[in-house]
């Protein structure tokens, strides 16, 4: 299976939206600082340590490729099919546990704040 040229096209395309964003996003902080408006809102305040969201992310897809040659030898699935996608199923939930894990930080340090 090649997939030379879909890599190719999803980096292009990648590419292109990346520095239309980056423009886009730089002439609307123009504009507000032009009308003398604050432009904090452009500044997103990390919510969990970024370790541990890689941290868990990276052990989500650890799960997955080891799932994933679980179900290669135990089942007659594609060997493609298997690894994608509990490399995708894992990865994802790693990423969905770590939303809710940055919730409740979120939540505690409010608490913090109100005490």
């Amino acid at each position: 299976m090649d997939l030379t040229g879909v890599s190719i096209t999803l980096i292009v395309f990648g590419f292109v939206f990346g520095v239309v964003y980056i423009l886009v996003r730089k002439k609307e902080r123009q504009a507000l600082i032009n009308k003398g408006i604050d432009a904090s809102i452009f500044y997103y305040e990390n919510k969990t340590s970024s370790s541990l969201k890689w941290g868990l992310f990276m052990i989500g897809i650890a799960v997955g490729i080891l799932l994933g040659n679980i179900l290669v030898a135990t089942t007659s699935l594609e060997e493609e099919v298997a690894y994608f996608s509990m490399i995708f199923i894992f990865g994802g939930l790693s990423l969905v546990i770590n939303h809710f894990i940055g919730k409740k930080q979120e939540e505690e340090n409010k608490e913090k704040r109100n005490d």
